[in-house]
């Protein structure tokens, strides 16, 4: 049972915040015809009815592009998983809409009428080397791209490659530019670390990364360095702290989840904080956040470790949708 006060200030959250998620791999399954969007399941961890249980408002939902279909096919199964998008997520656009502007991202959020579902791809791969690929995938709603999975590619080094100490490339470069041109995420989430300084250099937009820890809590080469955290939170961007136990250390419970979040909180302030579950990418999840239907647990334990009402509402969505502001 919760405390009268902590009850209320859990209330109070649900009246005046919203929760919204950096990053999850749910077209993955849908693609794989393992289950329908709009139907609840007991597999995997997000679809819409337990969305909607979660109160989650804002999700995004990243194209992955799985190692096989590198490079030759990178694009076409963009294109599978754009359609698939199109059709299982937004089938019923009175329940969910696709977010592709600021201003009509948070006028859905405070209707709280539909779920907003924001497209993005994992893994630069997918513009195939060519900047009209990128105008074309922008025109189709794609508003934000990963610039690398863990490999190479012809934008820069992923993590597996970061003893080579590759950055950006002369096309990842031209690309940065251009995406903050046409006003797309740029997310850092599996660069090398030379390409994460590379791109904190290029880009005139502040930058996100969608789904990593603290390397100081947890060294794991996905997880950011404290002087990466600090550039992140200088320059108006936002670390979306993920569920992925690999990322979050040996007990992977939700106190060494919040662990996380309690040094970016020490390190730079709330206001860079965000979340990003990668729920449906990964196989195991700290007890208690199973799935979304219990995003609200993390708010309670936000506030039992001490957040305030504000704080707490940064952290779970509204530093995501300020960061958008200066971007969409």
């Amino acid at each position: 049972m919760m405390g009268a006060t902590l009850e209320a200030k859990v209330r109070d959250f649900f009246m005046s915040g919203f929760i919204a998620d950096a990053h999850c791999d749910t077209l993955l399954d849908l693609a794989q015809n393992k289950r329908r969007f709009m139907e609840k399941s007991s597999t995997g961890h997000l679809d819409f009815p337990r969305m909607e249980e979660g109160r989650v408002a804002l999700q995004f939902f990243a194209a992955f592009i799985g190692s096989e279909y590198k490079p030759e096919r990178a694009l076409k199964r963009t294109l599978q998983l754009i359609d698939v998008f199109y059709k299982e997520v937004l089938a019923n656009d009175k329940e969910i809409v696709l977010g592709t502007s600021y201003r009509q991202i948070k006028r859905a959020i405070q209707k709280k009428q539909q779920k907003v579902a924001l497209l993005t791809i994992e893994g630069g791969e997918a513009l195939a080397g060519d900047l009209h690929v990128l105008h074309v995938l922008y025109r189709l709603g794609v508003r934000g791209i990963g610039l690398t999975w863990n490999e190479r590619n012809d934008i820069a080094d992923g993590v597996w490659e970061s003893t080579s100490g590759g950055g950006l490339t002369n096309f990842g470069r031209r690309v940065v530019r251009e995406m903050n041109k046409l006003g797309m995420i740029v997310d850092l989430a599996h660069i090398a670390e030379k390409g994460f300084w590379d791109t904190m250099q290029v880009s005139e937009k502040p930058v996100m990364v969608s789904h990593a820890n603290c390397r100081k809590v947890h060294d794991h080469p996905r997880n950011l360095s404290d002087e990466q955290i600090k550039a992140l939170a200088d320059a108006g961007g936002v670390i979306g702290l993920t569920l992925a136990p690999d990322f979050i250390g040996k007990e992977r419970d939700l106190d060494s989840f919040l662990a996380h979040v309690d040094h970016v909180a020490g390190l730079v302030g709330t206001k860079c904080i965000a979340i990003g579950s990668d729920y449906d990418g990964i196989e195991e999840t700290p007890a208690g956040l199973e799935d979304v239907t219990k995003m609200p647990n993390l708010v309670i334990a936000l506030f039992k470790r001490g957040y305030t009402l504000e704080e707490v509402k940064n952290i779970m969505g509204q530093n995501l949708l300020d960061y958008l502001a200066k971007i969409l």
